[in-house]
């Protein structure tokens, strides 16, 4: 989802020569695959975006994987774009490093100042090491290699090519899938993980993508004049947040769903709220342009799109 979102806005933006590679064809994970996929294609920017993804119950299941996978994807990737010259990389973190109890809206200096929320802790330790190592490679070869690795944190992303599993993918996605199937069904209600209480920020995926671009173009003495205290890293949000019960009723609506919806309060919540503090990222010129409402109905229209894809 996310780098199919970032080529279109490096399209739109008139980049035309962009490598890519898919799962299939690179496997990230693997540290010789990966250094000679540099030195073939010598890429001038980089934008790391791959990354092993999930929601609540993926991460909280799939614990070893989620830190071993992305540990290595982010330390082969940056080492070998460094290998090869590469002086720009744009990492692409998540909200999920911040502490638990962050004071909201999250500002970017809260990095590191609390404990993270335990049901995705090895996710975001892995996302924590790889701004670190964007941070340590900006700190010891910067001046002397004119590097230049730049990170981001989006908030919680949705839209086109998101991946629509019924359990393992984000809130969004899940309850898109399961609410059209209990449309589909005649299902006379649908249950939702928690209580429906904590408070999320959403950001539509094509918005998320065009920040990316924009503050990888800004010019180096711009990007660190506004960045120093944050260590290069700049949060990329939507601005206003709301209850997961709130998002249930608008994904219900825009799929047309007229059951009841439950609340299993056995299940964990995650974090109680999870709004960034975008006002850097404005600073540096760059806005949202998507509501949430407009964003769900494009999104519900990819995933009636890719309905075969599902079978």
């Amino acid at each position: 989802m996310v780098g199919s979102a970032i080529v279109r806005a490096l399209e739109r933006s008139g980049r035309n020569t962009i490598i890519v590679r898919s799962r299939e064809e690179l496997d990230l994970t693997e540290q010789s695959s990966v250094r000679a996929f540099f030195r073939e294609t010598m890429p001038d920017q980089v934008y790391l975006a791959a990354a092993k993804v999930g929601g609540i119950l993926a991460n909280n299941t799939y614990r070893a994987d989620f830190i071993y996978e992305n540990l290595m994807i982010e330390a082969n990737i940056i080492r070998s774009a460094f290998e090869v010259g590469v002086k720009k990389i744009l990492f692409l973190g998540s909200s999920c490093i911040y502490p638990k109890l962050a004071s909201q809206p999250i500002r970017e200096d809260s990095l590191m100042t609390g404990t993270l929320e335990p049901t995705n802790e090895p996710y975001a330790i892995a996302k924590i090491a790889g701004i670190a190592l964007c941070d340590g490679y900006n700190r010891q070869y910067g001046e002397s290699h004119g590097v230049d690795y730049r990170s981001v944190m989006p908030t919680n992303l949705y839209g086109p090519g998101d991946y629509y599993h019924a359990t393992n993918s984000h809130v969004i996605p899940a309850l898109i899938r399961r609410f059209h199937e209990a449309k589909e069904s005649g299902l006379p209600s649908v249950e939702i993980w928690g209580t429906g209480t904590p408070r999320r920020e959403f950001l539509y995926v094509d918005d998320m993508a065009a920040a990316c671009v924009h503050l990888m173009e800004l010019d180096k003495a711009t990007f660190e004049r506004h960045t120093q205290a944050s260590r290069g890293v700049v949060n990329i949000g939507y601005g206003t947040d709301l209850a997961i019960a709130e998002l249930a009723a608008l994904i219900a609506a825009t799929v047309s769903y007229r059951g009841s919806i439950e609340f299993d309060t056995s299940k964990p919540d995650g974090t109680p709220r999870k709004l960034l503090d975008s006002s850097l990222a404005n600073r540096l010129g760059w806005s949202p342009h998507t509501d949430l409402e407009t964003g769900l109905a494009l999104t519900y229209a990819d995933f009636l799109g890719t309905a075969s894809l599902r079978k």
